[in-house]
């Protein structure tokens, strides 16, 4: 039975890995929607590839090269945050979520109220939302499966086990570029250094906080909301290979991990398949070549974005959205060249505490305090304190 797909975030790395495993398997999945921040005219080649019913721009600056290029095709073109809304309406069998940032939340939260299977790919939302989009998942019985490799493979090593029987569950980390760098180096450090992760393709955004190890302390949070099983049962490890991807330790001292290659197609095939599976044609695992597994304890001095997770988590209320907005304002300056790199985690403690407003009950009221943390976050970025 062919299942019908929206993808959010058509464009960008893990839509487009997404739409590459559809290709591999075209007779099982039928598109229905697409759609893309800005990018029109790589939007319409996929559309009339994939020949969805509709293709969404977020951007509607970007309507028009849209509707031109997709002229003569059966796929409606359309543009801003309502038709966003629309198209997570469509009623699709299962959604990629993967808009990058708060702005995917509306969409995320539309597709979950269907009752459907929808595939989280941007960990913003939950990290901002969790409260909201959990709650959402109680009252439509929907499936929420994650595509973050981590949390992917802690999806995976829970199956056929019971989360009240989990001792522990480690989300590894790669440590990023700086891993091994002192203090001194790390405040040298320029945005083409830190988007270059040694072991992952990603965006430059994601790669950034994964020098920083925000990425890492945002997927604490997500777990803390996926996998109820207490913010002290939840633990990070430095793994440089990127092999193991996370390990749930269960009351008889098993420890199950899930190993794969770093292409985030594995994760996707396995929540695009689940509860099945399907091939890829990713590269195979060759352990002998590996040779050897490293772990080791993160650093917190030098990487004090996990402490700022944590602690984030612990609070709970609109601490992690605070959290996730101070920590877009700061990463998006230090790209533009504006703070360096150990500013980032500073702008986002000040932001922390220094903005203290009540939990959100409401998307509006998450957008407010969004919106009001961005621009905290931009008046710490003149009154840094001298490196220490």
């Amino acid at each position: 039975m062919t299942r019908t797909l929206s993808i959010f975030g058509a464009t960008g790395s893990v839509g487009l890995s997404t739409l590459d495993l559809v290709r591999q398997h075209r007779e099982q999945y039928r598109v229905v929607a697409l759609t893309a921040n800005g990018n029109a005219a790589d939007l319409a080649k996929l559309a009339r590839e994939f020949e969805p019913e509709m293709a969404v721009v977020a951007d509607e600056a970007a309507y028009p090269a849209l509707k031109e290029a997709l002229t003569g095709t059966a796929t409606k073109a359309a543009a801003g945050p309502a038709a966003l809304i629309e198209a997570a309406q469509m009623g699709a069998d299962w959604t990629m979520a993967a808009i990058v940032g708060c702005a995917g939340l509306p969409s995320t939260l539309a597709a979950l109220e269907g009752g459907k299977t929808v595939a989280l790919a941007n960990k913003e939302a939950l990290v901002s939302a969790g409260e909201l989009m959990m709650a959402a998942v109680e009252r439509s019985g929907a499936t929420l499966l994650p595509v973050d490799s981590e949390h992917n493979a802690i999806f995976q090593c829970l199956a056929g086990g019971r989360i009240d029987q989990v001792r522990k569950i480690t989300l590894t980390a790669s440590g990023g570029p700086f891993r091994t760098f002192s203090l001194d180096q790390m405040r040298a450090v320029t945005p083409a250094q830190a988007v270059a992760h040694p072991n992952w393709d990603m965006g430059a955004k994601i790669s950034v906080d994964s020098a920083t190890m925000m990425n890492k302390g945002l997927e604490l949070i997500e777990a803390h909301h996926l996998f109820p099983v207490g913010l002290d049962k939840l633990d990070i490890v430095v793994h440089p290979q990127s092999v193991i991807h996370s390990m749930v330790e269960y009351v008889d001292r098993s420890t199950l991990a899930q190993l794969g290659s770093p292409d985030m197609r594995i994760p996707i095939a396995s929540a695009l398949a689940w509860p099945e599976r399907i091939e890829t044609n990713s590269l195979p695992l060759d352990l002998a070549k590996i040779g050897r597994l490293d772990f080791e304890q993160p650093d917190l001095v030098r990487f004090p974005a996990l402490r700022l997770a944590r602690a984030a988590a612990e609070q709970g209320g609109a601490t992690p959205a605070i959290l996730n907005a101070a920590n877009e304002v700061a990463v998006a300056a230090f790209l533009a060249g504006q703070v360096g790199f150990l500013d980032i985690a500073r702008i986002v403690e000040q932001t922390l505490s220094g903005y203290v407003p009540n939990a959100p009950h409401s998307l509006d009221a998450l957008f407010s305090i969004d919106a009001a943390a961005r621009a905290y976050a931009e008046t710490q970025m003149d009154i840094l304190p001298d490196a220490a």
